[in-house]
């Protein structure tokens, strides 16, 4: 089976801006949804620590040259419809009269209780259960892994040393995606990841497969549990080995939670 990546390119490099209005927008709070970017990052960078896919950080801030950020820019990272969903909310909540929030019936129900309206209050406390139980978010139940590839655990998570997890095994072994998802990124423009392939999951869960010899996937595919998607190699390190990383919200944590 070919591999098939994408075409190198180059990490966006950063560039200054003149003295004066760097230090002018470094002493400025960043807005929450935010990222400022300081000297030496890169979007794609960013964009994993963030969780979010460098093209779509890309389009959010109309980058026409994605490969060119500077220092001290603002840049989206996280998607302006969910942030205008939870900028109306919000708006909403305000203008609502004391004591009542945006809940649906349930705050129309906790108003009577408050007024003294005993049989509203009944009334749509019943309504709110029958909805509840046909139509409320069930709680986050997290994310379960399969084991991306066979061997040994060579290196161990650790916060500040080692953002994954390193299992040991033989050039050209089958590198697989753990869980169902869609490839963010393809390729090798991340220094210290060789050959990488990342998977988004959903808006909070992306997995990273980094050092392999060879990749079967490119950006934009849908992947399922178990797809061989790339083949352990070398590249960037000295062993071969696969480097696996879970990213909850942009930070790394232990995979060996999510790994059954």
């Amino acid at each position: 089976m070919a591999g098939c990546s994408s075409p190198r390119t180059k990490p966006a490099p950063v560039t200054d801006r003149n003295a004066a209005s760097v230090t002018s927008m470094a002493n400025e709070p960043t807005p929450s949804g935010y990222y400022r970017v300081k000297r030496g990052d890169t979007l794609l960078r960013i964009s994993l620590d963030h969780g979010q896919s460098y093209k779509d950080i890309a389009l959010w801030n109309n980058l026409s040259d994605p490969n060119q950020i500077e220092v001290d820019q603002l840049l989206l990272i996280k998607s302006p419809t969910a942030s205008k969903s939870a900028s109306v909310a919000s708006t909403a909540s305000k203008k609502l009269p004391a004591g009542e929030s945006v809940v649906g019936s349930a705050g129309v129900a906790k108003a009577a209780v408050a007024k003294g309206d005993g049989s509203k209050a009944d009334a749509m406390k019943n309504d709110t259960m029958k909805s509840d139980a046909s139509s409320s978010p069930v709680a986050e139940p997290g994310i379960r892994l399969s084991w991306p590839a066979q061997g040994k655990v060579v290196e161990e998570f650790s916060e500040g040393k080692n953002k994954g997890i390193d299992i040991a095994g033989k050039l050209g072994e089958p590198v697989q995606a753990s869980a169902d998802g869609k490839v963010v990124y393809a390729g090798n423009s991340l220094r210290g990841y060789g050959n990488l392939v990342i998977v988004k999951h959903d808006n909070t869960y992306l997995t990273a497969y980094a050092y392999n010899k060879s990749l079967l996937v490119k950006e934009g595919d849908s992947v399922r549990k178990g797809q061989k998607i790339a083949e352990m190699g070398d590249t960037d390190t000295n062993a071969v080995k696969l480097h696996f990383e879970v990213r909850v919200n942009g930070k790394p944590v232990n995979p060996m939670q999510f790994l059954q």
